[in-house]
């Protein structure tokens, strides 16, 4: 996510950490180097030159703090500052109707689709009984598409084939929602290749009708600084409320994220990360400023593996850890839950110095080795996952023959998960220890 800009902003840092002391002469180099590198990810030019002067004039008119480097306040300064260029704080959706309506607006192959059945998971699993409504009336496609998104969310879907009338398909949606008691209502318009005036003429006269809580553009990131003059068009036309950034997960140079609240005054509220509809997660501005500087993003990693991990398998994980009696079909069961977590890629990324660590990283090779792994402890009996001591010379031939690996691949996992086997002994031994002392029966790292 936005790698490029990240690796010029850390190369500029370097420079910048060195500084015994500050003055305007010796941080002029580094902050030319950080404005270069936010122009060259597509940053409005304004934008970076307001953004670089405030900076300038934080460092130089702060007190430097007798505990901190120089060098090191002035990255704060540049990480605070940044905050503030993406929005400060998160901005809540807006869904105070009853029902809430709200309207998914943005140029064909931006995302917004995908992005309307995205928003709609993530409400459905805050407790929320989504509606989804197909309205746009020129791509047959794009009803198709809503209704697949609908079938496999187990969202109800209201679609009006044949129907070209925006309005009374908003007036059919309104009634099924009331009728059936769903709440919010997504509406998916219709899109251009351009903004032109049937267009906009039309979303005004469904935003009229339906008064929506939300007007949400769906921006595809990889546009760059086009995306925040497609912003101001639409707001211009709509009074757009926010945004939602997609394609994060691609070659995103980061100028729309960077530009977006500055120039159109209203805030990015989601982003995709991803092709599944999973990868989905709210704007957090802090965070997202965390991860462009190479400082990860460890609360979102915490947030996602929380909502993915049950919590009567984590109290089960830790009973086996406390009695030393973790299995190979517990570490088949990690293993799955990891995947589910979303690409390994995104979930290193989300670590402190995790975008440095990927550089050089054959990924594909450690899928390919979880996967190995996987197929070998598949093809053990549950017996032999059970108790792997079992594993004689003509067990392990088997095993290796039906998993497609040699014998050499096979040792290596068993001696590997023998090592794991007795590292977790040991942290349940140390937590019987803590639980005698008085100190709760749980290290601080075994926390959910």
């Amino acid at each position: 996510m936005f790698a490029t800009l990240s690796d010029k902003l850390q190369r500029a840092f370097r420079n910048l950490r060195g500084l015994g002391k500050i003055s305007e002469d010796n941080i002029g180099d580094s902050l030319r180097e950080v404005r270069m590198a936010l122009l060259e990810a597509d940053v409005n030019f304004q934008v970076a030159k307001e953004f670089i002067s405030r900076v300038k004039a934080q460092s130089l008119g702060q007190e430097v703090l007798a505990s901190v480097q120089p060098g090191q306040q002035i990255v704060k300064v540049i990480h605070d500052e940044l905050v503030a260029l993406l929005g400060s704080t998160h901005a809540q959706l807006e869904t105070g109707g009853n029902p809430s309506c709200l309207m998914m607006v943005g140029l064909h192959g931006s995302g917004k689709t995908t992005s309307t059945g995205k928003l709609a998971r993530l409400l459905h699993k805050q407790g929320r009984r989504p509606l989804l409504v197909a309205a746009d009336v020129y791509r047959p496609a794009a009803m198709d598409q809503l209704a697949a998104l609908g079938a496999q969310l187990e969202i109800p879907t209201f679609v009006q084939r044949g129907e070209t009338d925006v309005l009374r398909i908003a007036e059919g949606a309104l009634a099924m929602a009331r009728a059936q008691n769903l709440n919010p209502i997504l509406f998916d318009t219709a899109g251009r290749l351009q903004i032109d005036t049937d267009l906009v003429q039309e979303l005004v006269r469904l935003r009229d009708h339906i008064r929506p809580q939300e007007i949400l553009l769906v921006l595809d990131a990889a546009t760059g600084q086009e995306a925040v003059n497609i912003a101001t068009h639409f707001d211009q036309a709509l009074g757009i409320t926010g945004a939602i950034l997609t394609k994060l997960d691609g070659d995103a140079r980061g100028g729309a994220a960077l530009s977006f609240k500055s120039v159109t005054g209203k805030p990015i509220k989601f982003m995709g990360t991803g092709e599944k509809l999973a990868d989905f997660e709210p704007f957090h501005p802090d965070r997202m400023a965390s991860r462009i500087l190479g400082m990860g993003d460890v609360v979102s990693l915490v947030e996602r593996a929380a909502e993915t991990i049950e919590e009567d398998d984590a109290k089960r994980l830790e009973e086996k850890l406390r009695r030393g009696t973790f299995t190979l079909d517990d570490f088949l069961e990690q293993m799955r839950a990891m995947k589910k977590l979303g690409p390994l890629e995104n979930l290193v990324g989300m670590l402190p110095g995790g975008d440095q660590a990927l550089r050089g990283a054959d990924l594909d090779r450690g899928k390919q080795e979880l996967r190995r792994m996987e197929g070998m402890i598949c093809s053990m009996t549950p017996g032999e996952r059970a108790q792997p001591a079992i594993l004689n010379a003509s067990r392990r031939k088997r095993i290796a023959k039906g998993s497609g690996v040699s014998v050499a691949e096979l040792n290596t996992l068993l001696n590997k998960f023998s090592e794991m086997q007795r590292m977790m002994k040991q942290m349940g031994k140390m937590q019987k220890m803590m639980a005698r002392m008085g100190g709760g029966g749980r290290p601080p790292f075994m926390g959910r």
